[in-house]
């Protein structure tokens, strides 16, 4: 008996003004990403395929942290495209931070087409533990 697969397609963010002059040229593609947390930082998991380490940027202003990555599309030379499935476009994420980071040691590293990002916790959120004295 034959299963079936199921598949999540890219969730596109936007194509540009709809109202009026196109912003951008081609898609541009919410990242799915994953958040973990430990007891000392979040980190978040950022799927951005065919991304290379110099087509990420990554900016926080306030307390407002955008991802962004850009995708060249595949054309193999020698080539005419008949059908595709796999959409082309750019990738972007905005996140609000909580007061709860620290903002200025914030880290990230992007390998094969996963950008992660450690974001560290406010040594005033963490928990403190109290020492008993006996009596």
């Amino acid at each position: 008996m034959a299963q079936e697969i199921a598949t999540s397609r890219k969730q596109e963010v936007d194509r540009g003004n709809r109202n009026g002059e196109a912003t951008r040229a081609s898609a541009a593609y919410r990242p799915m990403t994953d958040i973990f947390e430990t007891k000392d930082h979040v980190v978040l998991v950022t799927d951005m395929p065919g991304v290379g380490a110099g087509d990420v940027e990554v900016t926080l202003e306030r307390r407002v942290l955008t991802l962004r990555g850009h995708v060249e599309p595949p054309a193999p030379e020698g080539y005419r495209q008949v059908y595709a499935e796999y959409g082309a476009g750019d990738f972007e994420r905005v996140f609000t931070l909580s007061e709860d980071i620290d903002q200025d040691r914030i880290s990230a590293n992007q390998k094969d087409g996963v950008l992660t990002l450690e974001l560290p916790k406010a040594a005033s959120v963490k928990p403190k533990k109290i020492t008993i004295k006996a009596a």
